[in-house]
């Protein structure tokens, strides 16, 4: 998925500051597309908490009726530094990238793309792609590699069925990392985890977790409390390092939530619309060059590549501000 905000801001982002408490982010609405298009709640980047562990990007999105809105459609766009990771409650979702695969997504199976130096991908749940289909729901996140491993070759991983665990009452998904016993097969660059937490109705759930992470839980449906706090359907709860368990209770509905974390990021990066790298000179070359991509090009194709199965142009990119770049106050 893309940021398809016209004027994104820029987000130099860095490992804040942990408290005991539990903080609660407000989702924000962002249009994914043009004037019919659905709507996604985006709790990360924002003011408030730029990172949790990797995960420099978090947006959330449906139930979604695709015959009202049109469901998901974005163009051939690009990605530099970051993994996506796309997870689906209900629908289907058509991946297409630069390599040449051809992902149909559904809920239950992970697509993870690694953009390394440069990749382009595009992303479909439209009736036109899939007649039948009547909503669409899930999130996507983005992981920022390391700056070892974010010039590497880019890659893409579909796992169809992820590991599956039963914890007190609550069923557990995990698409990423290692979680309650069990692991993940998808690749990673960092110390993480990601996970689909269902509960009954209200049931406990005592999460162990890794208390050299930082975790961040985001509320699909239902009424929960997460170490005490109630965390809003759609809104974020975040937690400090230091906790060996998260105690997860369920109020009169059940509650779908998604988990997710890691060490503290020990780097600097700086994120503007689709690209995550370390500098202004960088994120303005991989803009010239996503352009020139578009354009034909053989240096930026080289960066980028192409994705040819998608009927429609690609995405270009916003204008840049008329200002460097640069860190943002607290």
């Amino acid at each position: 998925m893309t940021n398809l905000e016209t004027r994104p801001q820029e987000h130099v982002c860095t490992t804040g500051p942990g408290t005991s408490a539990v903080e609660l982010v407000e989702p924000r609405e962002v249009p994914l597309g043009g004037p019919r298009a659905m709507t996604v709640r985006r709790t990360l980047p924002t003011r408030a908490r730029s990172l949790i562990g990797p995960f420099c990007f978090a947006d959330h999105y449906g139930p979604d009726d695709i015959s009202v809105t049109g469901g998901m459609d974005v163009a051939p766009h690009p990605h530099t530094g970051l993994q996506t990771v796309t997870w689906l409650f209900e629908g289907k979702v058509l991946h297409q990238d630069a390599l040449g695969s051809v992902q149909t997504i559904e809920p239950g199976q992970l697509n993870l793309m690694t953009a390394g130096h440069g990749i382009c991908h595009s992303e479909e749940g439209t009736l036109k792609r899939f007649p039948g289909q009547g909503r669409i729901a899930g999130v996507q996140l983005w992981t920022a590699m390391p700056d070892a491993d974010r010039q590497g070759e880019r890659d893409f991983e579909h796992v169809a069925e992820v590991p599956t665990v039963e914890l007190d009452a609550a069923t557990v998904q995990v698409f990423m990392g290692t979680l309650a016993g069990v692991t993940s097969p998808a690749r990673a660059y960092s110390p993480l985890v990601a996970a689909q937490v269902d509960i009954p109705a209200g049931a406990t759930v005592h999460l162990p977790v890794d208390p050299a992470f930082e975790h961040g839980i985001l509320v699909d449906d239902g009424d929960l409390t997460a170490a005490g706090t109630e965390v809003p359907a759609s809104w974020l709860a975040y937690l400090a390092p230091g906790r060996e368990e998260i105690v997860l209770v369920a109020g009169e509905h059940p509650v779908r939530a998604v988990l997710f974390g890691g060490t503290p990021f020990g780097e600097q990066i700086l994120m503007w619309w689709n690209f995550v790298g370390r500098t202004h000179d960088e994120v303005v070359e991989a803009r010239r060059l996503w352009q020139a991509a578009i354009a034909g090009d053989a240096e930026g194709v080289a960066r980028f590549g192409r994705v040819t199965g998608y009927d429609g142009p690609d995405l270009p990119a916003p204008d840049l501000p008329n200002v460097r770049l640069r860190p943002r106050d607290r």
